[in-house]
């Protein structure tokens, strides 16, 4: 039997996703269906609903209808905890837009709703369903790559002003809870930590150079150490005119891996007994090429540009987790890991010292 999903938030991501369930795919045949759409604007979505042959319905009518089953939210992210509770508490499961919330106290707000209510929670993350980030993940889980020493991860990308005022939420401190590195960068910073563990100390600075109307920052750097010990660099940016490609670069002693654009870019992992030349390959012996076939990927985008497949292979992770009774791959705890690594960041840039990243322990003693 289908999983019934609504819909709360009609924006451009609802509506993606509402395309997303209702368009043609056999691996999600008879497993989700679309059956209502819910928003602040109702011109919008009664809209929507039209596009995607569902029903228009207020958020409260949404959650106690008996024909939704689970929720994609989508409003914007300092309501997350607020919305996400009220879903968990309605009987749905739960299926949050990044970031989980804006601070980590509100993740654990709605992290402790959904083991109350016994729901399943995740948080959309589908840069580690890329073919490359799997690769990757798999390479460095076997060992491949040695000992983890460096990640870099690079977000060089550009937003026009209008970008901003297209919805009065957006480079907001309350409800955007940040600029270029929470709304944009939290997928890279997540993505890093899947890959080469959590960050737990951070020393940054952040500023607002392009983008003068706006309360948040639109440059953010940061010095990054991990739990194994990897030392690592970060900028967000949405001030790089005209905008770069998204790059995570993670070194061992033993291999190096490049995702660029979502794309492997650079794979070496050293074969028994290889010894590189004294000072180094230089970027030579790439091994990427030899995992192409594994490297495909549907290119079907949507008419915002965004592809398909990294979703969709999320949802379906999403629909086995609700079938099986187990977390998702991209679960509460590693929204709430990646939320607290960038209000790390943010209270380091503040404060001028390096900051201790909060876990979900310390956390909930310091708010007792």
């Amino acid at each position: 039997m289908a999983l019934r999903f609504g819909i709360i938030g009609c924006g451009s991501i609802g509506g993606f996703l509402g395309r997303l369930l209702t368009r043609e795919d056999p691996e999600l045949a008879g497993r989700a269906r679309l059956t209502a759409v819910a928003g602040r604007d109702r011109a919008r979505t009664r809209e929507l609903a039209a596009e995607l042959g569902c029903d228009p319905l207020g958020v409260p009518e949404l959650l106690a209808s008996a024909d939704v089953d689970a929720v994609l939210l989508c409003t914007p992210s300092g309501t997350h905890a607020e919305f996400g509770a009220a879903v968990l508490r309605a009987g749905k499961h739960l299926l949050v837009e990044k970031p989980i919330d804006v601070s980590p106290a509100a993740a654990d707000r709605l992290i402790s709703v959904a083991r109350q209510e016994g729901g399943t929670l995740g948080v959309i993350s589908q840069r580690r369903f890329d073919p490359a980030a799997r690769l990757a993940r798999t390479a460095i889980e076997a060992g491949e790559l040695g000992r983890i020493t460096s990640v870099v991860i690079e977000l060089p990308w550009w937003r026009e002003p209008s970008y901003y005022t297209s919805g009065t939420w957006r480079g907001t401190r309350f409800l955007d809870g940040g600029g270029a590195l929470m709304n944009q960068g939290v997928h890279a910073v997540d993505l890093a930590q899947w890959l080469a563990g959590p960050v737990v100390e951070v020393a940054a600075h952040t500023a607002l150079l392009a983008h003068g109307d706006i309360e948040v920052e639109d440059v953010a750097t940061a010095s990054l150490r991990f739990a194994n010990g990897a030392l690592g660099v970060l900028l967000a940016t949405t001030a790089a005119y005209p905008g770069r490609t998204a790059r995570i670069s993670v070194h061992g002693d033993r291999g190096s891996v490049v995702i660029d654009n979502d794309e492997l870019e650079y794979f070496h992992a050293a074969h028994e007994g290889e010894r590189a030349p004294a000072y180094g390959a230089f970027g030579s012996a790439n091994q990427a090429a030899e995992h192409a076939p594994s490297q495909k990927r549907d290119e079907t985008r949507d008419r915002i540009g965004l592809l398909y497949q990294p979703h969709r292979d999320q949802l379906l992770d999403f629909l086995d987790a609700v079938r099986e009774g187990r977390p998702p791959l991209a679960d509460a705890d590693a929204g709430r890991q990646a939320v607290a690594v960038v209000t790390a960041v943010y209270t380091s840039a503040a404060t001028g010292g390096p900051v201790r990243v909060s876990t979900g322990t310390q956390h909930e003693e310091d708010t007792r």
